[in-house]
């Protein structure tokens, strides 16, 4: 009778009955020194030193003006309203977030698919990839709530089964970021420390983690640790500027109670060598529109 499947080991156990650092065991940059891609040798050193690096101008000023456009479109639309993949902001009752925009919108699937955003991810990860997860966050002004401080990995490997940091994000500022209107912000070097969280999963935790996080959030004092050794930066700049930021770095963002709007879209890019297994700390898998399963290739 053949034997079931052996369970790999679980590099990063987290989820636990308490908070655990782990070195990371994963290179940052996976690729071979003089790859070729958009990044130049020295981004690249800059993202594998603080586990992200910024782009000033990855998209046009009318690529910007037809992307916004796009967003405007479906966070006005009742039928994505309806959806399940639009989260909804608790207070203001307004869209926070549209999940699977890629393949809600063309206009953002060619975005996904654009040789400057997936060469980039292809260049980081060194290999072929997919889109992992992709949305668009919407901050409106006048009190749009935040994202707590959180590392997307311990969330993708406990909930969604991926066993090695070979993922990669890119925020596009589709509005201009500045740092009263709900910036990003990141722990420089926070990347090279895996901070598995205390506590276990509730069933269908990401009902719940999409609006607000509180599974797999660090304490105060792990992020009082982690902020004093690395510090904090903020990342602002102008429509139509990205910063790339790894797949276990620390970051978060503040409410927004000024006037002027931020609007992003994000999209993460997994290897095809990084294949998802069963979640490492949850009862169940995430749902495909925020954990996509590898498929179609980017």
């Amino acid at each position: 009778m053949a034997s079931a499947p052996t369970r790999p080991v679980d590099l990063y156990p987290t989820r636990g009955p308490k908070e655990e650092l782990i070195g990371r065991k994963d290179p940052v940059v996976w690729s071979e020194p003089g790859t070729a891609g958009p990044f130049w040798a020295r981004e690249l050193a800059e993202y594998d030193r603080d586990g992200f690096v910024t782009v000033d101008e990855l998209v046009t000023p009318a690529e910007v003006d037809e992307l916004r456009a796009e967003l405007d479109r479906l966070v006005t639309d009742p039928a994505v309203r309806a959806d399940e993949r639009a989260i909804v902001e608790p207070r203001s009752q307004e869209i926070r977030s549209v999940f699977e925009v890629h393949r809600l919108s063309k206009v953002f699937g060619r975005l996904a698919e654009d040789p400057r955003v997936v060469g980039r991810a292809r260049q980081i990860l060194g290999s072929d990839v997919y889109v992992h997860q992709s949305r668009v966050n919407v901050k409106p002004g006048f009190g749009a709530s935040g994202f707590y401080w959180h590392s997307d990995f311990e969330t993708w490997h406990a909930e969604d089964g991926l066993p090695r940091m070979r993922t990669v994000s890119v925020s596009i500022a589709l509005t201009a970021n500045h740092t009263t209107n709900g910036s990003l912000m990141i722990m420089p070097g926070s990347h090279r420390t895996f901070l598995g969280c205390a506590g276990a999963t509730p069933q269908d935790n990401y009902k719940q983690s999409l609006r607000m996080q509180d599974a797999g959030t660090p304490s105060h004092e792990a992020l009082t640790t982690f902020a004093d050794a690395c510090g904090i930066r903020h990342f602002t700049g102008p429509a139509g500027s990205a910063t790339w930021f790894d797949c276990n770095a620390l970051h978060g963002s503040g409410d927004n109670i000024t006037p002027y709007p931020r609007s992003n879209v994000f999209l993460v890019f997994n290897s095809v060598e990084n294949q998802p297994e069963a979640p490492f700390a949850a009862p169940v898998r995430r749902p495909s529109f925020v954990a996509a399963r590898p498929g179609g290739r980017s």
